[in-house]
Order: structure tokens, then C-alpha cells, then sequence
């Protein structure tokens, strides 16, 4: 059975950092591509950063300024995908999900909250 369990999340002010991880489990975590989503209060879910196989990163053209804020990384040894986030702004409140998909077949991670507020 797929596990996807995220941790990191909380409160934290603007400006501040925090750095999410996601450690799968009941998979072949190198094949797959890993990818955090996040959902804001009222609004869609999102995604945010995405990073392959072969360690290709992909950053959300639609979340302001990520590329130049977070960071995703994958340790493929310890089964965990990483979501290094810095000047976090108040628009980052979200719960932040990690997704993992290869081809047709994903799995979700339960969420973790991020609050930003001073």
C-alpha cells in the first residue's frame, strides 16, 4: 500500500521559511515523479514545483515568484521529496499536498497546513 506523509507545515511569518518533506513508502519512490500541489482557502488546487526521475525540476508559472522562492529536491535513498520554501508571503497559505505519478497512476499525501501571518 502507497504512502505519501508530509510534514514541515505550520505557522510561520512573512518573510520567514519553512522546509516541507514528504517521505513515500509502498512504491518505487526513483520512478516516479514527484510533485507538490497546494490548495488556498476558496481556491483550487495547485500546482506548485514538480521534479522527475531524472531530477528534472518544474516550477508553477501561475504561483507568484516560486521559482525564485522554493525549491524541490528529492533524496532518492531515503524515499523523500523536499520543498525548501523561503519569503514565504501571506498568499502562500495553503495545505500543501505531495503527489506522486507515473503515467495514469498518482497518489496523494494527506496535506499539511501552512499558515503565513503575522
Amino acid at each position: 500500500q502507497v504512502q505519501l506523509v508530509e510534514s514541515g507545515g505550520g505557522l510561520v511569518q512573512p518573510g520567514g521559511s519553512l522546509s516541507l518533506s514528504c517521505v513515500a513508502s509502498g512504491m518505487i519512490f526513483r520512478i516516479y515523479t514527484m510533485n507538490w500541489y497546494r490548495r488556498a482557502p476558496g481556491k483550487r488546487r495547485e500546482l506548485v514545483a514538480s521534479i522527475t526521475e531524472n531530477r528534472i525540476t518544474n516550477y508553477s508559472d501561475s504561483v507568484k515568484g516560486v521559482k525564485d522562492r522554493f525549491t524541490i529536491s528529492r533524496d532518492n535513498r531515503k524515499n523523500t521529496v523536499y520543498l525548501q520554501m523561503n519569503s514565504l508571503e501571506p498568499g502562500d497559505t495553503a495545505v500543501y499536498f505531495c503527489n506522486a505519478a507515473l503515467g495514469t497512476n498518482e497518489h496523494w499525501g494527506q496535506g499539511t497546513q501552512v499558515t503565513v501571518s503575522s
